[in-house]
């Protein structure tokens, strides 16, 4: 009984789903489907990374510094992550802008380098931050270009999570 209702109600209705997938169409079928594979897919926090490779210099709060290198197109948030450099609480709610414990100092021309502007959300999270100054950044939202490289940061002695403040 259930097989009658699948070729009764079911197959006529996707029956123009095969009669499309044929000979001429199955290449241009294909094709979409390779736009989605992952390599082909942007992470939530970061954009199209290029070739260019770039140094990244992290003063912590001990005085120490820290390189990373990275691509081109790539957030500090990651830069820090993907190199493994030791940040207790850094990037708690990884990069959506829901915390400021990636917060980071930057020098004045470094600043400037800085192509995109703080969005207010980001200036909001700043707030919440501890030691803010007039040079602070999310990591996660300050996209490395080619202009910075040597750029040096400095992380701050503490970190304040916005969500949960105690």
């Amino acid at each position: 009984m259930a097989a009658r209702r699948v070729t009764r109600y079911l197959l006529p209705r996707f029956a123009s789903v095969f009669q499309r997938f044929n000979s001429t169409t199955a290449p241009l079928i294909m094709k979409r489907r390779a736009l989605y594979k992952p390599e082909n897919l942007r992470l939530f926090a970061t954009s199209p990374k290029s070739q260019d490779s770039v140094v990244v210099h992290f003063v912590m709060s001990d005085g120490n510094m820290q390189s990373a290198t990275t691509k081109v197109g790539e957030n500090l948030l990651d830069v820090i992550v993907d190199n493994d450099i030791d940040i207790e609480g850094f990037g708690a709610c990884e990069g959506t802008l829901a915390c400021s414990t990636c917060h980071l100092i930057f020098t004045k021309e470094d600043y400037d380098k800085i192509e995109d502007k703080p969005t207010d959300e980001e200036l909001d999270m700043l707030d919440l931050a501890y030691g803010l100054t007039e040079m602070s950044r999310l990591g996660c939202q300050v996209i490395v270009t080619k202009e910075m490289d040597g750029l040096v940061v400095k992380v701050p002695s503490f970190v304040a999570d916005a969500r949960n403040p105690s």
